[in-house]
């Protein structure tokens, strides 16, 4: 045992030792995610508003006009431009220079007079966050004046004072009163950054030794196979802990995103995801021959990472089958472990399925990837 252990700490400072030495790759491996982290908080977006709107009054009345105001107050609609027909809207979104438009027919104060006014509402569906954004904003807006003007009408009855309605709904947010998207985004984009530099890591490091020919050389020692693999994954994973510290700071300090949760498991759990994802890319690099090969998976792991683990779309609405293919990432898991600790502060007790789940795939990954790792170095 004292021997194994001398020949892991060997190995361990000589993978060190090489990943010091390449301070370029180092600089990136620290410097990318923080990077990533900004872009990924700052482009993407779930609230779509101020949607540049072009407008057709036809009908030029004070109700109109309210009604348009009424839009343009609601921060959801840009009015820029203005049209004499129904044609000549959608002909303007067709150019691109507007994402909605609205019609307003000659008759409308009439209509509004009998209770039956309409509006159409013109959205560009090729996007689909401006054409869900602009619905639900021109809903709620045309509710709000449908109440507006039942008061007004009443009050013009003689009835001078109004009960409350037969129904009411008071909303409250939970952990996100403010409907910040950086509170939804910066926790899973942590997580998600995480596990592709865990996987490119530790992926390029084994075919690297591969393609330079000293693992050849390291079959000659008397290192075991997994005594190899231990040697490479330990500085990995101090790598990857300093990766993850700093785009979490990233998200508190400079997003101003509250951690409700306790360190300490975070801490934990976190390390656990990490060895997953060194665990997969252990697995990838008994695939990969080259390192364009272990680029090439990444790149694609990306995109199945941000499809298919609820980094943005919710699984509850995907396919079973689409939610079985995103259960082999160990970001499925993490996912919902980060943003239940760093959000929600829960504890174990709500998220202990997820943990369970992830070590059992961390140990399955892992195994199997130690499998194939020495096959290939037979």
């Amino acid at each position: 045992m004292k021997q194994s252990l001398k020949r892991i700490y060997a190995l361990t400072r000589k993978e060190t030792t090489q990943i010091l030495r390449d301070w370029r790759t180092l600089a990136l491996i620290l410097i990318v995610p923080i990077i990533e982290m900004l872009l990924f908080a700052y482009a993407v977006t779930l609230k779509v508003d101020h949607i540049p709107t072009v407008v057709a009054d036809m009908s030029m009345s004070a109700r109109s006009q309210a009604f348009t105001a009424a839009l343009a107050n609601s921060g959801y609609f840009d009015i820029e431009m203005h049209a004499a027909s129904e044609a000549e809207v959608i002909q303007i979104i067709d150019k691109g220079d507007a994402l909605a438009g609205v019609v307003i027919p000659p008759n409308f104060e009439s209509g509004v007079e009998r209770g039956g006014a309409q509006a159409l509402l013109l959205l560009d569906g090729s996007d689909a966050f401006t054409m869900l954004s602009g619905y639900l904003a021109s809903a709620s807006i045309a509710q709000t004046q449908m109440m507006d003007l039942t008061i007004e009408k009443l009050g013009q009855m003689g009835v001078t004072t109004i009960s409350s309605l037969p129904i009411t709904t008071l909303t409250r947010i939970l952990y996100n009163p403010n409907i910040d998207d950086m509170i939804f985004i910066v926790p899973a984009t942590a997580a998600m950054l995480l596990q592709i530099m865990t996987v490119a890591m530790t992926g390029e490091s084994v075919v690297r030794e591969h393609q330079l020919g000293t693992m050849e050389g390291l079959l000659i020692t008397p290192a075991r196979p997994w005594e190899i693999i231990i040697g490479k994954l330990i500085p990995n994973i101090l790598v990857a802990a300093v990766d993850l510290l700093s785009v979490t700071l990233v998200g508190i300090v400079w997003f101003g995103v509250p951690f409700q949760g306790s360190p300490l498991l975070f801490t934990l759990l976190s390390l656990l995801f990490i060895f997953a994802g060194l665990g997969l890319g252990l697995l990838v690099s008994t695939i990969a021959r080259t390192e364009e090969q272990v680029l090439a998976v990444t790149a694609l792991l990306i995109v199945f990472s941000v499809m298919l683990t609820g980094f943005i779309y919710p699984r509850s609405a995907m396919p079973r089958g689409v939610q079985l293919i995103g259960n082999f990432l160990p970001l499925t898991y993490f996912t919902r472990i980060t943003r239940g600790i760093f959000t929600k502060g829960i504890g174990m007790r709500f998220i202990w399925t997820d943990a369970v789940a992830l070590a059992i795939y961390s140990t399955v990954i892992m195994l199997a990837a130690s499998k194939m790792f020495n096959k290939r170095l037979d």
